[in-house]
């Protein structure tokens, strides 16, 4: 066998690992450079709920009772309050914020103090109804091309939503910064953990 194995016999974390590391742009821009981006209306944030323990939602789960949902911890909460502290301190102290209609996502919004926060249908959960992604997603693509720019615009969704949008997957609480073309075409610019 020669030295440099073929890529095919390479084990699967490598590969995993290679997969990371090339979806992650080499010249992606920096934290104050996406902040600005958004700041001056150039770009667009779409973040993930901050940390809610579990995965979906409860088997009772009803969209009008946050009782029945996964909702966010006392650590989703602190860390949602800190990324709205992350925004301000880039210069974004007001925005456009829209949430999906999931109480998670919604306290996420709130917790920003960024300014009201209406909620975007568009930006629902698909997770047990993958069926909708790619009616769901297209909607959102028109939203954002027919909306004009202004003031900072940040949306607050879920996973699979921002992976279906952005083809970026993001951790709770994760920022993905993007622009979005007449045509509907998205490019990711960079993400931005949580604080």
């Amino acid at each position: 066998m020669p030295k440099t194995a073929p890529l095919l016999h390479m084990p699967a974390i490598c590969l995993a690992l290679l997969s990371v590391f090339a979806a992650t742009p080499a010249d992606a821009a920096g934290p104050a450079e996406l902040m600005a981006a958004v700041r001056e209306g150039r770009a667009f944030a779409i973040m993930r709920h901050a940390y809610a323990r579990g995965i979906g939602d409860p088997a009772n789960f009803s969209l009008g009772d946050c009782s029945t949902q996964r909702n966010l911890s006392d650590q989703g909460r602190t860390d949602a309050r800190a990324t709205g502290g992350l925004f301000k301190r880039h210069g974004i102290t007001q925005a456009a914020v829209y949430s999906s209609a999931w109480c998670r996502c919604r306290d996420t919004a709130t917790a920003l103090g960024l300014g009201p926060v209406e909620t975007l249908p568009a930006l629902n959960s698909f997770f047990r109804s993958r069926e909708h992604r790619t009616s769901q997603t297209a909607a959102l693509r028109r939203w954002l091309t027919a909306r004009d720019g202004g003031e900072p615009l940040i949306l607050v969704s879920h996973q699979v939503n921002i992976s279906a949008l952005t083809g970026q997957p993001t951790r709770s609480g994760e920022i993905v910064v993007a622009t979005i073309d007449r045509s509907g075409v998205v490019d990711v610019l960079g993400t931005i953990d949580q604080p």
